[in-house]
């Protein structure tokens, strides 16, 4: 195992934005797929997925796992929430209600797992990681093709009513990119935008562009329950992992406040609590208490006391 100094890597109160004070993210390291004929074959038990209740990109997953009845396919374990100076920690050194210890490995960080994979990797150490137990590797730490492969790789072996459901339609695609394009740069990590500017020029080029999306997304919802024609599919996913979060902690920790979902735009809040009460899929991965100890712990630089607010109350309103 590596003993290198990861810290300017793992420890994100030493990562540096660009000269103009905005947040850059990086693009994920390992970009293999599961695919049929390849070198990760769809196979039950295989692979492991390791995930944040906090971070909304693994969310992704954990909930596209969830809607397809993958569980007994793609095995989980959580991480603590308090990602601090070696990144994002296990229960063996970090017993967090909910968190789980490392079953393959006995890793402490998520870290551990990608020096194993590479031990000269550079980069973030981030989640997802969904790792193939067969070749002991990672087979690839991007949210949005875990997601594709986790509908559509496994459908031969799923059960008729799970096979079915299609989250990226052919005849949806191309709407469904074309929105994804937009709702990433501006709302998903448009909120880590605004939060991790350290200028004010470069913190209202952020969240001006949020909210003005934000507006665009609450038209196309007006008198409708999905995003892209009448069917739940991924642009709803990759969306509801942010808006959910959003008044539990963008509005305040990211200072994403020219108004909140609850009060300032009633189709997207009722397509939440639509998703999040009549879903298992929404509801069962989403841990309030993971998220906000995360965002307002992890982040000294932005809040150094590391004070989590009591409200809203409640985090997500009845429907």
């Amino acid at each position: 195992m590596s003993t290198r100094d990861v810290s300017h890597f793992t420890d994100i109160s030493k990562s540096k934005t660009a000269e103009d004070g905005s947040f850059k993210r990086s693009a994920s390291s390992f970009r293999d797929l599961i695919k049929k004929g390849g070198k990760f074959e769809p196979e039950k038990g295989r692979y492991h997925l390791y995930v944040s209740y906090a971070c909304p990109w693994a969310t992704r997953a954990l909930i596209v796992r969830k809607i397809k009845g993958l569980e007994e396919f793609v095995d989980v374990s959580v991480v603590s929430p308090h990602m601090g100076e070696h990144g994002w920690p296990f229960a063996s050194a970090d017993a967090f209600p909910g968190a789980d210890v490392d079953p393959l490995f006995n890793s402490q960080h998520v870290k551990d797992l990608y020096l194993r994979a590479k031990p000269d990797y550079e980069g973030r150490f981030t989640v997802p990681v969904l790792w193939d137990k067969k070749t002991n590797t990672i087979v690839n730490n991007e949210s949005s093709e875990i997601i594709r492969m986790f509908n559509s790789e496994f459908n031969d072996q799923l059960p008729a009513d799970k096979a079915a459901i299609d989250l990226y339609p052919e005849s949806l695609r191309k709407e469904i990119d074309e929105i994804n394009e937009w709702v990433y740069d501006t709302v998903n990590n448009g909120v880590y935008k605004s939060g991790f500017a350290t200028t004010q020029k470069a913190y209202e080029a952020a969240v001006v562009p949020l909210f003005e999306s934000l507006d665009r997304l609450e038209k196309i919802l007006t008198g409708k329950d999905y995003l892209v024609g009448n069917q739940l599919t991924e642009a709803d996913v990759r969306l509801f992992v942010t808006i959910v979060r959003f008044d539990p902690v963008y509005v305040g920790h990211f200072k994403c406040n020219i108004r909140t979902i609850r009060d300032g735009y009633p189709a997207i809040h009722l397509w939440l609590r639509k998703l999040y009460w009549n879903n298992s899929a929404f509801s069962s991965t989403c841990n309030f208490d993971h998220i906000k100890v995360h965002y307002y712990w992890s982040h000294p630089h932005i809040n150094p006391h590391r004070i989590v607010p009591v409200g809203p109350i409640p985090n997500i309103l009845p429907l």
